[in-house]
């Protein structure tokens, strides 16, 4: 995970499904909003599978698109010990590898709602809370 690669995939998705089910196979949450996955089609599938059996499909997947430069220089400017240029550059080669296909997977199924990512921080929030269902 340090060198930019992802968590894999059957640690992440038990993660979600210990949050989102209970142990009788119920969702035990009224609405919930997932922030970096899924990654892959492969959790995509794991996640679409597990709301099936749960009675609670997605309603919509935000895209947030920023140009690869200025997402760069928003990562270097965070200071962390592992946000170095080479290791950015990997983890957006394992993006666009792994992550970048689910905007076609989602467009299909009609989920994906596209949001500029480059605006304030409270234009993005209204832009997010746009394509969300009322609840």
């Amino acid at each position: 995970m340090d060198a930019g690669d992802l968590v894999p995939d059957e640690v992440v998705i038990g993660m979600i499904r210990e949050q989102l089910v209970d142990d009788a196979g119920r969702l035990q949450v009224d609405a919930f909003m997932l922030d970096g996955f899924p990654r892959s089609v492969a959790q995509a599938d794991a996640l679409g599978e597990m709301l099936a059996e749960v009675g609670a499909p997605l309603d919509a997947v935000i895209s947030l698109s920023v140009p690869r430069e200025d997402l760069i220089e928003r990562l270097l400017s965070r200071g962390r010990g592992d946000d170095t240029r080479e290791t950015i550059e990997h983890r957006m080669g394992v993006y666009e590898a792994q992550t970048a296909p689910l905007i076609d997977y989602y467009e299909r199924l009609g989920l994906l709602r596209a949001v500029d990512g480059q605006g304030t921080m409270d234009s993005v929030h209204d832009a997010i809370v746009a394509h969300l269902p009322a609840r």
